[in-house]
């Protein structure tokens, strides 16, 4: 009896959980369940005066913000946002995109959602990366709230040094005027939620925002993956 190839691979080399280490099994990909079940998840899309939402009070007026776990640095979650971002694993952003849609489905705060729009990289950068992160946790997200995403309607125009290790004035000055709305229509009298991977001061978020609320009618939601509020 021949063995399967990918059986015999998955002997020598078996498939590891990116958080914990431990073996992968059948149906499991990237993450094991109990990783996932242990996940920090916020509830934030509960409760209109999160933490996530206080970010914005007083600098852009957002209709509610919400993240979908704590992203602690040093953690074993760490490696979730890093695996999504920098290490080409788009499809585990989309199944946790997928995994954030299914709680955010059950808020009544994101019924009037009209549009889905990723926090867009500047060509530059996604040519490099090869993808944008935050489109792929979009479009898990669409799949549960059964809402377009729209690319391409808000573009970044100016390239930017990371902002990691910047304080929070330094975040916001490294944004301020580097993003641009080229199809106002899309735009227009249609609740906007705008999703990234990682807010922690709010700046990039806070600068698409004010992009997007020059439309007519236009207003706008926030959801990221994580909220890094102890980095």
């Amino acid at each position: 009896m021949l063995i399967p190839i990918s059986d015999l691979i998955e002997l020598f080399y078996p498939s590891l959980c990116i958080t914990c280490g431990g073996r992968l099994v059948s149906q499991e990909k990237y993450l094991c369940s109990k990783c996932w079940f242990d996940l920090p998840v916020s509830r934030y899309h509960l409760d209109k005066q999160n933490k996530v939402g206080q970010l914005f009070w007083g600098r852009v007026p957002v209709e509610f913000a919400t993240s979908y776990f704590f992203y602690r640095k040093g953690s074993r979650y760490q490696q979730l946002v890093h695996y999504i971002k920098y290490k080409g694993l788009k499809e585990l952003g989309f199944e946790a995109g997928i995994r954030f849609g299914n709680s955010l489905a059950g808020s009544r705060f994101f019924k009037s959602i009209d549009l889905l729009v990723p926090v867009p990289l500047h060509p530059q950068k996604e040519k490099l990366r090869g993808y944008n992160q935050s489109e792929w946790i979009a479009r898990g997200i669409s799949d549960r709230l059964n809402r377009p995403v729209s690319l391409g309607s808000l573009q970044r125009i100016t390239h930017t040094a990371t902002q990691t290790r910047k304080d929070r004035f330094g975040r916001w000055q490294n944004v301020k005027g580097i993003f641009k709305v080229t199809q106002p229509r899309t735009f227009q009298n249609r609740h906007i939620l705008l999703v990234d991977d990682v807010v922690t001061t709010g700046s990039t978020l806070e600068a698409c925002a004010h992009e997007i609320l020059k439309v007519t009618g236009a207003r706008v939601s926030i959801a990221t993956l994580a909220f890094a509020d102890l980095l």
